[in-house]
């Protein structure tokens, strides 16, 4: 139930980012998010389970061979974090994730990218930048994972990589050629928004792994963070003298999801109000930074809402965490007086940081040298819907 609640979130996602560009680029747009769940389903199938779950090589990635084409998953034992549910289970729950985590990008090169180029990169970054992030953080052997650093449901997996590389993209592509734009449908970020949340209690109440407990505290935490985000996102908008938006509403709603996705099994649902609050806070200060203080083009503002939602959410963790609300946590959060996880977590930050980032640098590159990234202005100004694909909403 859980991994066909995070399925949606994909088709959820591509009506959150096909509602805000324009017209001409809104099936592109919503095509980039879908074809994720047929590349990376059969890579997943082939290797990229056994890079994320196989056999350790060095705490960093997974053995290829160890699951490779399921080998064994039918039959094998159940994955150590999740001894009640079949193997295959955990490995299709898993799939849901990596499967949204290369959409997520998407939003930061709208309106400008080949279609077979961003094929290209999306198989390249989900080898080389989710697989190793994966088996680093949920792996038992993984090197984040015995540093301590905790991720409940994807903060750092999904939400920093996909931001940080969203950054490296937006930079690397650099500007559209007709930056200014009127969102196409408002009417389907809403709809997409509505998907998202609904399928995010998949994400972070099924990283449980059963029914029990610690998922009713993270379906909790999850739509109480949420709430709060949504409902600050608005309130600091009126106080800069903005109108209250269904784009605001909506944004600020994903944020709070994806910042209490690392913390939603290891904090009390109080806290969870304050990753809410200060998330949303942050992030709308990031938008306004990212629009009028620099030449950034973040089409959609990937990285200021899910890069520094997944960081807020990732640094809360540290603060928060404690063994009451999860028994696998080793060292209270900050607030309780304790340091441990809280550096471990500022340690870890760093470091994803900087391999998301650069890493996705390199697979740009890699990729523009084999396929171009970029359509040729007269593509960009048909609209990538028609030059890229021959249709039209």
């Amino acid at each position: 139930m859980a991994s066909a609640l995070v399925l949606i979130m994909t088709p959820g996602l591509a009506f959150f980012y096909g509602g805000m560009v324009r017209k001409k680029n809104v099936l592109s747009t919503m095509l980039q998010s879908f074809i994720c769940m047929a590349i990376i389903t059969v890579l997943w199938v082939v290797l990229g389970f056994s890079l994320a779950f196989g056999d350790s090589i060095g705490g960093i990635i997974g053995n290829p061979g160890t699951f490779f084409m399921m080998k064994g998953v039918l039959e094998g034992a159940p994955w150590v974090a999740a001894p009640t549910i079949p193997l295959l289970v955990f490995a299709f729950f898993q799939l849901k994730f990596a499967i949204l985590t290369p959409a997520l990008i998407t939003g930061a090169f709208a309106e400008r990218i080949r279609f077979t180029s961003y094929i290209l990169f999306i198989v390249l970054f989900s080898i080389l930048i989710y697989s190793p992030l994966a088996h680093a953080t949920w792996h038992p052997e993984g090197i984040l994972a015995k540093m301590g650093v905790l991720d409940f449901a994807g903060g750092t997996v999904v939400h920093m990589s996909a931001g940080w590389a969203a950054l490296a993209c937006a930079l690397y592509l650099k500007q559209r050629n007709e930056a200014e734009h009127q969102p196409a449908r408002i009417s389907y970020v809403l709809l997409g928004t509505g998907l998202l949340w609904f399928g995010w209690f998949g994400f972070n109440a099924g990283s449980a792994f059963g029914a029990n407990n610690l998922a009713s505290t993270a379906l909790a935490t999850t739509t109480t963070a949420s709430a709060a985000a949504a409902f600050s996102w608005v309130i600091f908008d009126a106080v800069r003298g903005r109108k209250p938006g269904a784009m605001g509403t909506c944004i600020g709603a994903v944020v709070g999801l994806v910042a209490i996705t690392p913390a939603a099994g290891f904090i009390s649902i109080p806290h969870s109000l304050i990753v809410g609050i200060v998330s949303a806070i942050i992030s709308n200060m990031m938008v306004e930074w990212r629009t009028k203080r620099t030449n950034i083009d973040d089409t959609l503002d990937v990285f200021p809402c899910h890069g520094v939602g997944g960081i807020s959410g990732m640094i809360l963790t540290g603060v928060f965490a404690h063994p009451h609300i999860n028994g696998i946590v080793s060292n209270k959060g900050l607030i309780f007086g304790e340091w441990g996880l809280f550096s471990a977590h500022l340690i870890a930050l760093v470091a994803v940081s900087v391999f998301a980032f650069g890493g996705s640098w390199i697979l740009l590159k890699v990729t523009d040298m084999i396929s171009p990234l970029r359509v040729s202005s007269d593509e960009e100004l048909e609209g990538l819907d028609w030059s890229q694909h021959g249709e039209k909403l």
